[in-house]
């Protein structure tokens, strides 16, 4: 990936510092949908939607795939701090990235939306409100929520970036 400290920052004064529209929408549509599940669903509790997808509320002390779930209650500071500290990094990334980055403006700015939404329900509340339940058969995919899938989608798409600019392929903006 082209980009980030120490490169020639944006020929714009504050970077792709924009993109924090799309950090902004994901942290509410995220708020608000945790709040609905919370609202409305019992815990553990499937509603079926689809044949591969529930929604059921379920709260995750851990990180991704409940990882340090079991811990005593020391991961909630933590992996709060790690939170705070990316959101951090990535503010700071996104306002030093030159001004053609390719897909890395909107796919940092997916993170950070994701990642202070579950921030935000780690602080408050002591986990974070997982909801959406994908499966095959008995097979279930850990349950998720809408900054997950933020950070995912963000995820993939410095990883096409990166691709990309390997391959010496045009990305948007370049």
């Amino acid at each position: 990936m082209n980009g980030g400290p120490g490169t020639v920052p944006s020929s714009t004064p504050r970077g792709h510092l924009r993109w924090l529209w799309l950090s902004a929408a994901v942290l509410v549509i995220d708020q608000v949908t945790k709040q609905l599940a919370a609202h409305y669903l019992v815990y553990a509790t499937p509603i079926p939607v689809l044949p591969f997808l529930d929604l059921t509320l379920m709260h995750n002390t851990g990180a991704a795939f409940s990882f340090l779930s079991g811990a005593s209650g020391w991961q909630r500071w933590l992996l709060s701090a790690i939170a705070a500290t990316v959101g951090v990094a990535i503010v700071i990334w996104l306002r030093r990235l030159p001004a053609r980055a390719g897909w890395q403006p909107p796919g940092f700015a997916l993170i950070l939306g994701g990642a202070l939404g579950n921030l935000s329900d780690r602080i408050t509340q002591g986990y974070v409100i997982d909801f959406i339940d994908c499966y095959y058969r008995h097979w279930h995919w850990p349950a998720f929520n809408i900054a997950d899938s933020a950070i995912t989608i963000g995820a993939a798409l410095l990883i096409l970036d990166m691709m990309r600019t390997n391959k010496g392929l045009p990305g948007p903006g370049r």
